[in-house]
């Protein structure tokens, strides 16, 4: 994949922008400000994470989810903002254990032909019995052509309120991809070159011409699985 420049990313909390670096730092005292001090006496546990791309670490993004959730419903969040495309098996790998999702599409039969590598679970656990504060753990969706994330507990909270709903509290601006042909911003991939260098992504003016053809491009999107397999950023 071409070389990109680490983006800085927006802080939905109070609409500010960060560079990556800095963002946890000031998620930390954003959070103290325009969460923490809203009145209220009732309170939910909640677990801070960082997630970002395990091989393309130029995106990536900071949610707050009850600690009550379960591994399945972070992994749909996963889904929904940045990897859902043809409803893939996924897995989380948390301290040498696998909690997988079997949706019974074809990827299954790695299952069948290799058998698992650790210990496997179903994704039916609540964080609070799989996570702590300080754990990194990974994620894996589509076990052909696969989206590896990295996630990091940053911390357990009180939060303020009832609600069971996973918060998005930071996210990555679509990072600097230049037209292999002018260096205008990039918008489409050849999925047949995207591994064999910067020539891959193109302009739209630039794509028309392609020796591999119109069929082999995805749309570029902000997302760690921009190219693969039939993802086009829908649901995101």
């Amino acid at each position: 994949m071409t070389k990109r420049i680490q983006s800085p990313g927006k802080c939905n909390l109070c609409g500010k922008t960060y560079k990556k670096a800095g963002m946890s730092r000031h998620l930390k005292t954003c959070l103290e400000q325009n969460v923490d001090k809203k009145p209220g006496k009732v309170t939910r546990k909640t677990f801070w994470l960082n997630i970002q791309g395990r091989e393309y670490s130029e995106y990536w993004l900071h949610l707050e989810i009850p600690t009550t959730s379960t591994l399945m419903d972070l992994d749909q969040f996963l889904r929904d903002i940045w990897l859902e495309c043809c409803g893939h098996l996924s897995a989380f790998t948390i301290e040498n254990i696998r909690y997988e999702l079997d949706t019974g599409m074809i990827d299954s039969m790695w299952g069948d032909f290799f058998g698992p590598s650790m210990p496997v679970k179903t994704m039916k656990e609540r964080l609070h019995s799989v996570l702590r504060p300080g754990l990194e753990f990974y994620h894996e969706y589509d076990f052909g052509t696969t989206t590896y994330l990295k996630l990091k507990v940053m911390a357990e909270r009180e939060r303020p309120g009832r609600s069971k709903k996973i918060e998005l509290l930071a996210l990555n601006h679509p990072p600097e991809i230049p037209c292999a042909k002018c260096g205008k911003p990039a918008t489409q991939v050849c999925t047949q070159c995207i591994y064999e260098g910067p020539q891959a992504w193109l302009c739209d003016e630039h794509s028309q011409n392609h020796q591999c053809g119109e069929d082999m491009f995805l749309p570029v999107v902000n997302s760690p699985r921009v190219g693969e397999c039939g993802y086009t950023g829908e649901s995101y």
